[in-house]
């Protein structure tokens, strides 16, 4: 008898095992069949778990898991509504953010699911105010941030392009260069790091000629510097010999097998005025807009490249601000929790000095940093941002369950690592459709909040439609909060008269 059960649930764990290992919706089940299962078990019972356990809905770090769950929702498809009205203190909780709905909304936005025909444009033209010969207009107000290959598996890459392309969005490859997986019909914003990956001479250094070449080959629309990340502002970064295979050091232009440094600093300029000169150099051999990517640190440089801008007419085309929250693959701790100004801290200081030089309606301005949540990316767009880039959360649409294990390239999902093993447990073609409908459940969610708001765009949202509420029953205006003139954070093509409709 005892023989004939333990074959039975031997049989029946073969089974389950063969199952786990040809399904392609989780990972988690193909990487670890059977025993995967115990997270999703765990998963279904946490609501009752959490009553007697300390950790509650919000204190989990940097997404909680009310985050997460809407996350997850919107890329399966599934309900992603909340009961029994919300369990944030909203009294006690510093700098809470209240959204203040209009007594009559904008028409034509009422509940149900994200409908993918409806498009949310931004609303200026990128590379008009410079005249750029391939400027255009961001088809989508949400897009894909900086995500390199060798950081992201093959897998993650392809599914994300392969969203992008479902959604209609842009997809920044990431300093890493131009990989295959990025060449799966989403349209691109090359990165170029201080390394020059894909577009570096023998020796490491810039090499125009190359990048030109490289522009030619995918279907990129627009180039961006970076300066700086937000995670890890100051440094270079390394991916260890280990990670480079064959086919990473080819599209990097790097030997096989030895650690792939960038440097902490570029080589092909060194101030204001040679940033200038390079981002013209890129513009005319290209004919794309140019843009540079940084964290916030010292104002000054904001300062005199916005005065330098102003003076010479030359200068970005867009700027991507990335905030101090942002993610990385590995970055030093005290580089994560205290370098670089937070997102709501810095930007609205970069957003003033181009305001006070004339030029914030000739720069198409973008942000990263913890903006993949439909408050915060509305929040954002009020300070003056045009276009949203999400990064950890699409990484978490496409699977990623913040094990924070990136730095060792063991992530259990398959999406922050180069071991075959683990990536093969990633289905692109599946986990491409829930890119694609998170991508496009947060746009959505942005045109609602702006109908609920009273109006038609999220663009024109302003920081008049927002109260920061601080410890004890205090609301504070955020244009107080955030030091912002009446009219700042809307394009001057959209502004009205006040009391115009």
């Amino acid at each position: 008898m005892g023989r004939t059960v333990a074959r039975t649930v031997g049989a029946g764990l073969v089974g389950l095992a063969a199952y786990d290992l040809l399904q392609t919706k989780h990972a988690i089940l193909r990487n670890f069949p059977v025993i995967g299962h115990l997270r999703y078990s765990l998963e279904a019972v946490g609501p009752e778990l959490r009553q007697y356990i300390v950790t509650d809905n919000n204190s989990e770090r940097p997404f909680s898991r009310d985050q997460r769950h809407w996350i997850y929702a919107v890329a399966k498809g599934e309900n992603s509504y909340f009961g029994f009205g919300t369990d944030n203190d909203l009294d006690q909780s510093p700098s809470y953010l209240i959204i203040k709905q209009a007594t009559f909304p904008a028409p034509g936005m009422g509940p149900g699911q994200p409908d993918p025909a409806t498009p949310v444009p931004c609303t200026k033209v990128m590379g008009a105010a410079h005249r750029r010969h391939r400027a255009f207009r961001p088809a989508s107000v949400v897009n894909i941030s900086a995500l390199s290959y060798g950081s992201l598996s093959g897998s993650a890459i392809e599914a994300l392009n392969r969203g992008a392309a479902l959604a209609g969005c842009l997809h920044n490859t990431g300093e890493g260069g131009v990989s295959p997986h990025h060449r799966q019909g989403g349209e691109l914003v090359l990165q170029i790091g201080t390394g020059y990956f894909g577009c570096r001479d023998e020796r490491g250094r810039f090499d125009l000629d190359r990048l030109v070449d490289l522009v030619a080959s995918a279907p990129v629309r627009a180039v961006e510097i970076k300066l700086s990340q937000g995670a890890k502002p100051g440094l270079g970064g390394v991916l260890p010999g280990v990670k480079v295979t064959p086919e990473i050091a080819a599209i990097r232009g790097v030997p096989v097998g030895v650690d792939c440094v960038s440097p902490p600093y570029h080589t092909a300029f060194h101030d204001v005025d040679g940033l200038l000169e390079f981002v013209e150099r890129i513009a005319e051999a290209t004919g794309l807009p140019v843009g540079v990517k940084s964290a916030v640190g010292q104002q000054e440089f904001w300062e005199e490249l916005a005065t330098r801008m102003a003076a010479t007419g030359q200068g970005p085309d867009f700027v991507t601000i990335d905030g101090g929250e942002g993610g990385t693959g590995a970055a030093p701790l005290v580089y994560s929790d205290h370098v670089a100004l937070p997102f709501r801290v810095g930007f609205p200081r970069v957003y003033r000095a181009f305001v006070e030089a004339g030029l914030a309606d000739d720069v198409v301005f973008a942000g990263a940093g913890k903006l993949g949540l439909p408050e915060a990316a509305l929040l954002g767009m009020a300070m003056g941002l045009d276009l949203v880039n999400v990064g950890r959360e699409a990484m978490l649409a496409i699977g990623c369950i913040q094990a924070q294990r990136c730095h060792t390239g063991r992530c259990p999902t398959g999406v922050a690592t180069q071991n075959r093993w683990l990536a093969s447990g990633l289905d692109p073609s599946l986990k491409s459709s829930r890119a694609a409908n998170y991508l496009m459940a947060l746009r959505h969610e942005l045109l609602r909040l702006a109908h609920v708001c009273g109006v038609v765009h999220p663009a024109l949202v302003t920081l008049d439609h927002f109260e920061m509420i601080e410890d004890g029953p205090t609301g504070i205006p955020a244009r107080e909060v955030f030091g912002y003139e009446p009219g700042w954070g809307v394009p001057v093509t959209l502004r009205r008269e006040p009391g115009s409709r």
